[in-house]
């Protein structure tokens, strides 16, 4: 079939530990397009339908090639049909559209097509050198004194007929192992490895149109280790919000390595994708947009989180609660946000609110702080609490209240917050709680 194929070689060494497997090839290639096929030692992709989705053929062409070239893939060839484009690859000829197809290959040896390969030995003695000389052979004695494959193989090579592959499969789990050929003594050394697995698991995440909240990297000790070792470790990073983006993990896996003692040189690591959720595209305006600057905001502070702890990056949270001193708390930043608590006050919230209200001094049942209060906007009541017990054990006490909160002016202090208790159980008065910026 006449398309535009691309034909992935990976490194054949053994001892490359940079070398990928063909299945892990081809789930990586599925992101690109669903035409995917392992043909004996090499991916084949047809991309001429998927090229408008990635901003053209050129642009996708730099994309492969380049992520390629990380996963440890030695050649990549370009042409019109699947065999030409594993003949060129075979051959170190990058591109089959330089030129009429027939004209490029039949400059090839004849090991580059399997079918044409497997007859090497005859062919030679008929003086054929190049598969352009196997072409000038009469078909007739060609289809007579060889199996079908030959002319088959030479036919699909050219275009002249279809080629038949069978697809591969995207998995419904995503887990990649990678055995290293030296120890590895250090954890962050380990990313070395891990960012070609967060490559694969990022074109596993985009063929499923989602993107992971939760991954896993695991390590295996080497078995020369001591018995007190174990047999390895692992870690897991999550993120707040859906991603696919290698180079955000590959920050945040690098700053939780960094806090990783091994116990032992390890041999392999692994990695699965924990948590994988549909991701919700976003809508592209036809007008042209200003473009942002920098990181998101969401993506710097889990780089933060995962360099200072969980627990040092925090946000606040409003709570369904009218009293003040449990309307907000704090959370770690990649927890989920809880929907927004409606506004129970009428009267504005201060900017400051005090840890413990302050007993103001009174005169003539008037409040004073640094001179007399004119009492602005209330009052406003918050009235609950008696389902809250506030500390541990006997010294608990029941968090109700039943206050009237006022804005107050002060001639020196300006704006406040202050209430005035009601209950008969609580000593009354008025007290300060909060400032106004």
């Amino acid at each position: 079939m006449i398309g535009i194929w691309a034909a992935l070689l990976p490194i054949k060494s053994p001892e490359s530990c940079t070398a990928i497997d063909l299945p892990a090839l081809a789930v990586w290639a599925l992101q690109f397009a669903p035409r995917v096929a392992i043909v004996e030692d090499a991916v084949l992709i047809e991309i001429g339908a998927s090229a408008r989705l990635f901003g053209g053929l050129e642009h996708l062409r730099v994309q492969i090639e380049k992520e390629a070239k990380e996963l440890g893939v030695e050649s990549i060839a370009w042409a019109p049909t699947g065999t030409a484009a594993l003949a060129l690859a075979r051959s170190r000829v990058p591109d089959g559209f330089a030129a009429p197809l027939p004209a490029i290959l039949d400059k090839l040896p004849l090991e580059t097509v399997t079918a044409v390969a497997h007859h090497h030995g005859t062919l030679h003695r008929l003086g054929a050198r190049t598969l352009g000389d196997v072409r000038k052979l009469p078909r007739g004695g060609l289809s007579r004194r060889f199996d079908k494959a030959l002319l088959l193989g030479l036919d699909q090579a050219y275009g002249m007929r279809p080629e038949v592959y069978e697809w591969a499969l995207l998995p419904e789990t995503f887990s990649a192992r990678l055995e290293f050929l030296f120890r590895v003594e250090t954890a962050p050394a380990l990313m070395f490895g891990a960012r070609r697995l967060l490559l694969q698991m990022s074109g596993w995440l985009a063929a499923r149109h989602m993107g992971v909240t939760a991954i896993t990297l695991r390590w295996a000790h080497d078995a020369m280790r001591a018995k007190t070792a174990g047999t390895g470790g692992e870690i897991t990073v999550r993120t707040a919000e859906p991603t696919q983006s290698v180079e955000h993990l590959g920050r945040l896996l690098t700053e939780h390595l960094a806090k990783v003692e091994l116990l032992a040189p390890a041999g392999d690591i692994e990695l699965l994708a924990l948590e994988a959720v549909p991701i919700v595209q976003e809508s592209k305006s036809l007008l042209p947009e200003t473009t942002r600057q920098g990181e998101a905001t969401s993506l710097v502070l889990e780089r933060i989180q995962a360099r200072l702890g969980k627990d040092r990056v925090v946000r606040p949270l409003l709570l369904q609660d009218h009293r003040p001193e449990w309307m907000q708390r704090w959370q770690c930043a990649d927890e989920p946000r809880p929907r927004s608590a409606p506004g129970f006050h009428e009267t504005p919230l201060p900017t400051w609110v005090l840890p413990e209200p302050l007993r103001l001094a009174e005169r003539d049942n008037r409040p004073y702080y640094q001179g007399a209060l004119q009492l602005l906007l209330g009052p406003d009541r918050v009235e609950g609490g008696w389902w809250h017990r506030v500390g541990d054990g006997e010294h608990a006490e029941q968090g109700n209240v039943q206050r009237d909160y006022w804005v107050a002016l002060s001639r020196h202090a300006g704006l406040l917050w202050i209430f005035q208790r009601r209950l008969a159980s609580d000593e009354t008065g008025w007290f300060l709680h909060g400032h106004f910026a």
